[in-house]
């Protein structure tokens, strides 16, 4: 069984031709978890393509601005006031970065803070693959208690030393990965790569401080690229049903990480007539999302209202097939 293998160290003598070349274990902290929040820190454990360090790279990152959740990261304004820019370092980090492919710990988040910061300074991050170790240990069936990285480091009896700081939560990570890449290869699993695009449109724009939401309670508000969607002209038929196509006017949300770049799925969405809503409500016609039972927002939401849920391969079947609104 994969959950026997994936306790094993050794590498198998078959290696699959398949799989990548070389690997840059990501770890990033933030001022939150918006949209328009920022990097202050960044680690990269550059392994080859067994899973073996090959170096590691450290950085703190000044945001110019407040730093956030201090009581999480332990990152002072003072400490951060001489730390380089994004921009001062982004020639490192993608030297760092070429030619792998990124992994981290809930990897789509890494990402998306990576190719902002990127799209700020009028960049491009190089990186085409990244694959989440959450996803991974969910292909592999590790017995663990739930989705979290002190969970993953214990099943492989990695300990860690300074949680929430970038350098150690990528060397804890690179010493899990390195076993959980050597079982998927010693049982034949496809590793759970997905496409990168990085952004090329961008807007950081003022958001109000709120009493809740955003990091820990800390703030809330969002950072998406520059780009105004015309409001959906069609009425909303109602909820999405099983066996039948979608309507143009169906207010269609999404959820979590998609191998298409969100943006992008958006738009589709947009361009069949579709009405793209940023939450869920007894309104909404259909979630999209490839982990239903991740427990995000949106998801426990969608359960309550009863929201019917589809995975993005399924969206992408009906989007090819879109029913005109009424006349």
């Amino acid at each position: 069984m994969l959950e026997d293998r994936a306790t094993a160290v050794s590498s198998p003598t078959q290696w699959p031709a398949a799989y990548p070349q070389g690997y840059a274990v990501v770890d990033v902290e933030t001022t939150g978890l918006a949209r328009d929040d920022r990097i202050i820190s960044a680690a990269v454990y550059r392994l080859d393509a067994r899973g073996e360090v090959e170096d590691h790279w450290y950085t703190l990152v000044n945001p110019e601005r407040d730093p956030g959740p201090v009581w999480i990261h332990g990152l002072t304004s003072e400490t951060l006031a001489g730390a380089p820019l994004f921009a001062d370092i982004a020639e490192e980090f993608a030297a760092r970065l070429e030619g792998r492919v990124l992994v981290a710990h809930n990897a789509v988040f890494d990402w998306q803070m990576i190719a902002r910061e990127y799209a700020r300074v009028r960049r491009e991050a190089p990186v085409r693959q990244r694959l989440c170790t959450i996803a991974l240990s969910k292909e592999l069936g590790l017995p663990l208690p739930n989705h979290k990285l002190e969970s993953l480091a214990a099943h492989f009896g990695v300990v860690q030393q300074r949680a929430h700081h970038a350098l150690d939560d990528a060397r804890v990570l690179a010493e899990a990965f390195r076993p959980s890449l050597r079982a998927a290869a010693a049982g034949g699993v496809r590793l759970p790569l997905l496409e990168c695009r990085p952004l090329t449109e961008w807007s950081d724009r003022p958001v109000p401080r709120q009493a809740s939401g955003g990091y820990g309670g800390y703030r809330a508000g969002g950072w998406r690229p520059s780009r105004k969607r015309p409001a959906c002209p069609y009425p909303n038929p109602g909820r999405y049903e099983d066996g039948k196509r979608l309507k143009q006017g169906m207010r269609v949300a999404f959820s979590g990480d998609t191998s298409t770049e969100r943006e992008l799925l958006e738009d589709r969405a947009v361009e069949a007539g579709l009405h793209v809503a940023t939450s869920i409500s007894r309104l909404t016609s259909l979630l999209v999302t490839n982990d239903p039972d991740s427990g995000t927002s949106k998801t426990v939401k969608a359960r309550q209202y009863g929201t019917p849920i589809v995975d993005e391969a399924a969206f992408g079947q009906l989007l090819g097939d879109v029913e005109p609104a009424d006349e």
